[in-house]
């Protein structure tokens, strides 16, 4: 035994099958390790297109997320900032009344001025309408129709003052329209 010489043992390097390897395997063999790898590449492919999937679902989550999150710090005042605007329409419904009776102090404008700051600084816009734009139901409520000079179809008289927060209408404007003469 020690004269015959040592078969060397064919090594395969990795991922490649060795030389003469198939030849030494047993008959059916070689097909049955063909299928076994294809199976298992067939399902690396499911779990890599899986985890992609799944990677994708929680970027797009992450996205939503902050769109939802930054809609609700914008938006999330809404409440007051509608019932401040109903205070500061009150508030000039009065310095009305008072400019009927008389002069008005300073302070009076200043104050309303300071609300109508802190509003602004918190994203609220005055929505402007004025006589003769043509009447937008997007920004305005027709409040009623008249017969005017102006053409139909647009305001002769803005009632209520509308506000936006942000892009957003908070409260649509309050207008007489025209419906011609």
């Amino acid at each position: 035994m020690a004269d015959e010489p040592q078969k060397e043992e064919q090594k395969a390097p990795e991922g490649k099958p060795a030389e003469g390897m198939a030849q030494n395997a047993a008959p059916g063999g070689s097909d049955s390790l063909k299928e076994k790898i294809a199976a298992t590449e067939k399902q690396r492919d499911e779990y890599l297109a899986g985890w992609q999937r799944a990677k994708a679902d929680f970027i797009n989550y992450k996205r939503e997320e902050m769109a939802r999150l930054q809609e609700m710090a914008q938006y999330g005042s809404e409440d007051l900032i509608k019932d401040l605007v109903t205070v500061l329409d009150n508030f000039d419904l009065g310095l009305r009344a008072l400019e009927k009776k008389g002069p008005v102090e300073k302070g009076i404008y200043l104050i309303r001025s300071q609300i109508e700051d802190i509003l602004k600084k918190r994203g609220l816009a005055k929505i402007t309408i004025k006589p003769g734009d043509p009447f937008d139901p997007a920004v305005a409520e027709a409040m009623t129709e008249v017969a005017s000079e102006q053409s139909p179809g647009t305001v002769v008289e803005e009632i209520e003052p509308g506000y936006k927060l942000h892009d957003k209408v908070l409260r649509a404007a309050r207008v007489i329209v025209s419906k011609g003469t």
